[in-house]
């Protein structure tokens, strides 16, 4: 974790803006979303003060289009301070909100004419992430070892709570946008959806996310 810190850390973008970019969302090859990210210095000006994942996932070709706009809030010490997260995919537009308390996680649901919260076991080392979300799985990779470790996630919209296995296994080939690259690939393995396998170039930057169960890639666009 603490090397691909640094690694984003070295050059941040002006602005308090530490790295930003677009995901194309493709179900086996045919595109069905973007997905737009920035992480953010917690405070403008200040790198220790932790960091502000901000995604913006447009669904478009799966049925009804949907929006996820999480907003997590990461601490100095790595670990997850809050969640904002507004969704629209239904009939009514659901806002949700989470923050560890001791050894939970809260999460409270609120759309039009309701409201509801639930509680689920936690550790310090929780981490936030989304199965049509992909940016947070740059959070599961600062986690990763070349021995297999493993890591409490949350999917906020389902309240599901899952522990997984974590992996660093080097440099590896694989494609990005359909040309040969070679990346850094981690993978996630025992969750809901899965295994996940996380790609990230140089700086540490999250290139590429694959959940073959599930037929998804989302692929970063060239600068």
């Amino acid at each position: 974790m603490i090397v691909v810190l640094a690694l984003l850390l070295q050059a941040p973008i002006a602005g308090g803006v530490i790295d930003q970019g677009t995901f194309v969302i493709r179900a086996d090859t045919q595109e069905v979303g973007r997905e737009t990210f920035r992480v953010l210095e917690r405070r403008v000006g200040d790198s220790t003060s932790g960091w502000l994942f901000d995604a913006n996932a447009r669904w478009t070709g799966t049925g009804r289009p949907a929006l996820y706009k999480p907003l997590i809030e990461i601490g100095r010490d790595s670990m997850t301070q809050a969640l904002s997260f507004d969704v629209s995919s239904g009939p009514a537009p659901l806002y949700i909100s989470g923050r560890p308390n001791r050894n939970r996680f809260t999460l409270r649901y609120v759309s039009p004419g309701v409201e509801r919260a639930r509680e689920l076991p936690a550790d310090r080392a929780l981490v936030v992430i989304d199965d049509s979300v992909f940016t947070p799985y740059l959070l599961v990779a600062w986690r990763a070892r070349a021995t297999p470790e493993s890591l409490t996630v949350v999917f906020p919209r389902s309240a599901v709570r899952a522990r997984v296995a974590i992996q660093d296994l080097g440099a590896e080939s694989t494609t990005l946008n359909r040309d040969q690259a070679t990346l850094r690939h981690v993978l996630i393995s025992g969750g809901p959806s899965g295994p996940v396998h996380l790609w990230l170039g140089s700086g540490g930057r999250l290139m590429k996310v694959e959940l073959p169960d599930r037929k998804l890639t989302a692929e970063r666009l060239p600068s």
